[in-house]
Formats: structure tokens, C-alpha cells, sequence
């Protein structure tokens, strides 16, 4: 008997994000699960980001479909996908944003097969963001299952009309095996060429303003006011770059903030942190906090959305407002200055992380959402 056929369809643009490693990952998971996985991918022609995409796709032999998307009105698209479906026998269509959940619904009128979606959370705000949630709010209550990453979404997908009984909480996941530290900090600063002795604040992500690195920016200029020795690094690009660049300059710290743009594998940026700051204004569940928690950084994040069901502040971490620049400067002090609090930060967060946000243990749960679409696999 052939394995079921789950094809994921999401539409990217640039070099992805977090939900991207989750989905790519998949795949040889799900095989052993009994679950032959399918990644299909719409993308601008002639983006460049999207290397990266096929880049992790191969590191994670991750089958990959990739699919040209010229805008809202290219129906190539639908018949792309369509063959797609039709060749694969696909069992399940599982969609990641709001074009490929209008997509599913179209295509499933023409190929027959289950219907699932994760919603990642709406965090990068634009002037089509309304749009997109028209759409969403169309489409999601005619799902099947409607996988949420918190409790917030949860809650706000049910408010757009889905069926409690369609509604599952799965959280992100990480391969904690993956994301294991391999050198000590001082070691990991060396390599980066960042000095030591000295202390270093780091954060990964999309350079735009939800993520709120000017804050993250102020902060570090007010710890550099009390006396202390500290470095920033962002790893990421974005469309924030020269803002936050010019803000570094005007605060006198063109030496102490470092923006080395985006990086394939940002694993030994994470092991020369001796603090990582998350200080985004809207999230789902980061990855990177994950990733962070997983590499054994001391963290501090703010209170958004599903993050304090990760962080226990004061237990694996801080938490604190977001947009509160004196809360941030406040937590980042009590950290740098407490070595001592750094390591039982480092031992808890990785604890957290392999106890609670296994990846083989989300996509065991996957797998039985599936089963229960399926029940004669």
C-alpha cells in the first residue's frame, strides 16, 4: 500500500522565515510516519531569495515543487498545481497563508482530497493585510482542520467563524538534535570576530518594524551609558536596514552594532550570544526563540502572543512589554550582569525545549490529524 500524499503549498517571498523551516523539516518526519510529504512553493519569477528556499529544501531532502506566481490574477498557477495534485494522487492539500487557502478551496471542486491548514499568525502589517484577512475569514471556517502555532490565533480563528471541533492547538517544534550547542561562547565570539572578553546581545530575524529592534537598539545604548561592555548583533535583511543603521549612528554606536545581514546558518551567531533579546511586537511562536532556547542563550522576550506559553519569566527566561525600552534595558542589565543566572537560564531553556517542543513530537501529532482525515490509511 502507498503512503498517503500531504502537499504543502505556501506562497514566499524573499528567503522565507520561521514557518519555512518547520515545513521543509518535515518531510523526512513524516516518511517514517507513513506520510510521503510534498513542499510546493509559489514565488515571484526571478527572486533571488528563493535559492535559500531550494537550499533548504536539498539540505533537508525535502521533495520540492516550485511554481512561478506573477500576482493574484495568474491562473498558470491554479493549473500548476492542479497537475500537481493530480500527478501526486495528493490526499491531503495543507495550506500556510491566505492565497493558498483560497487555492485549496478552488482546487479541491477539480481533484478530491482533505482539507488543512496552519495559520502562523498575521505579524508583518502592510496595506494588504486587511485584505488578507477577508480572505482568511472566508476561507478558514470552510477547512477541515485549522492548525494554530498559539493560543492567540486559536482564539482569533475562532472569532472568524471556525468550528471548535476544526480548531487544533500545535505549537512550533524544533529538532532539538539539530540545534545542539557545539562550542562555547568565547570560542563561537573568536570565530565571529567579536572581541572577548566583552558581552554580547544578538537577535535573528526580518529587518522590519514589528520586530522592533529600535527598541532593541535603545537599549543597548542605554546599557552602554551605565558602563558595560556591550556588543548587538541582528542577524537578518529587511527593508528596516538603513533605519535602524542610521539610528545606530545617531546614538554613537556604529562600532557596537553589527548587522551581517542574512546568513544560511546563524547557529554560531546563536553560540556567541551571552543574551538573546526577542523584542518583536507581534509573533506567533517564534523559531528563533526555539533555536535560541535550544543552543542553551539566556533569553528575554516580550509578552506577545504565544511566548510566555515558552518563557516562564524568571524561570527560563524574562519577559517583558512590548515596546517597553526601560523593561528591556532593565532585563538585558539584570542578565549581562549575572553570570550566574545566565547558566540556569541556559540549562532550563534547553530542558524546555526537548520536554515541550520536540519536533518528533509535533509531527506525531501531525500525523494524527491526518489519521483522523484518513481514517482508512
Amino acid at each position: 500500500m502507498t503512503s498517503p500524499v500531504v502537499l504543502d503549498a505556501r506562497v514566499v517571498t524573499g528567503s522565507g522565515g520561521g514557518p519555512d523551516k518547520t515545513i521543509l523539516n518535515s518531510p523526512r518526519f513524516l516518511g517514517p510516519l507513513g506520510y510521503r510529504m510534498v513542499c510546493a512553493y509559489l514565488y515571484p519569477p526571478g527572486d533571488p531569495g528563493f535559492e535559500v528556499i531550494r537550499r533548504q529544501a536539498e539540505r533537508y531532502e525535502a521533495p520540492l515543487v516550485s511554481i512561478p506566481d506573477r500576482g493574484p490574477w495568474d491562473w498558470r498557477v491554479v493549473r500548476d498545481l492542479l497537475a500537481v495534485c493530480r500527478r501526486d494522487k495528493v490526499a491531503v492539500w495543507h495550506s500556510h497563508d491566505y492565497k493558498t487557502n483560497a487555492l485549496g478551496l478552488l482546487l479541491k471542486r477539480f481533484w478530491p482530497m482533505r482539507l488543512v491548514t496552519t495559520v502562523h499568525g498575521w505579524v508583518q502589517h502592510t496595506a494588504r493585510t486587511p485584505l488578507y484577512y477577508k480572505v482568511d475569514q472566508l476561507c478558514l471556517p470552510r477547512y477541515e482542520r485549522v492548525i494554530c502555532v498559539s493560543d492567540d490565533l486559536f482564539e482569533t480563528c475562532e472569532g472568524c467563524g471556525v468550528p471548535a471541533r476544526n480548531l487544533v492547538l500545535l505549537e512550533n517544534a524544533i529538532d532539538a538534535g539539530e540545534y545542539t550547542r557545539r562550542r562555547a561562547v568565547a570560542d563561537a565570539k573568536r570565530a565571529l570576530g567579536f572581541p572577548h572578553p566583552g558581552l554580547l546581545v544578538g537577535a535573528v530575524g526580518r529587518l522590519s518594524a514589528e520586530k522592533g529592534f529600535d527598541v532593541l537598539i535603545q537599549s543597548v545604548h542605554a546599557l552602554v551609558r551605565r558602563g558595560l561592555d556591550v556588543r548587538l548583533v541582528i542577524v537578518g535583511e529587511g527593508v528596516e536596514r538603513a533605519n535602524l543603521e542610521r539610528l545606530a549612528a545617531d546614538l554613537g554606536l556604529g562600532d557596537r552594532v553589527t548587522l551581517p545581514g542574512w546568513q544560511a546558518d546563524v547557529r554560531g551567531y546563536f553560540e556567541a550570544m551571552d543574551v538573546f533579546a526577542l523584542s518583536s511586537h507581534r509573533e506567533g511562536l517564534p523559531n528563533v526563540l526555539l533555536e535560541a532556547m535550544a543552543l542553551e542563550v539566556p533569553v528575554v522576550a516580550t509578552r506577545v502572543n504565544g511566548v510566555p506559553r515558552l518563557v516562564q519569566d524568571g524561570r527560563n527566561g524574562f519577559l517583558i512589554g512590548a515596546g517597553d525600552a526601560d523593561g528591556l534595558t532593565t532585563a538585558l542589565l539584570g542578565l549581562l550582569t549575572n553570570e550566574g543566572l545566565r547558566d540556569l537560564f541556559r540549562a532550563a531553556g534547553r530542558r524546555t525545549v526537548e520536554g515541550r517542543y520536540s519536533f518528533p513530537t509535533r509531527m506525531q501529532k501531525l500525523k494524527r490529524i491526518y489519521d483522523e482525515l484518513l481514517p482508512n490509511n
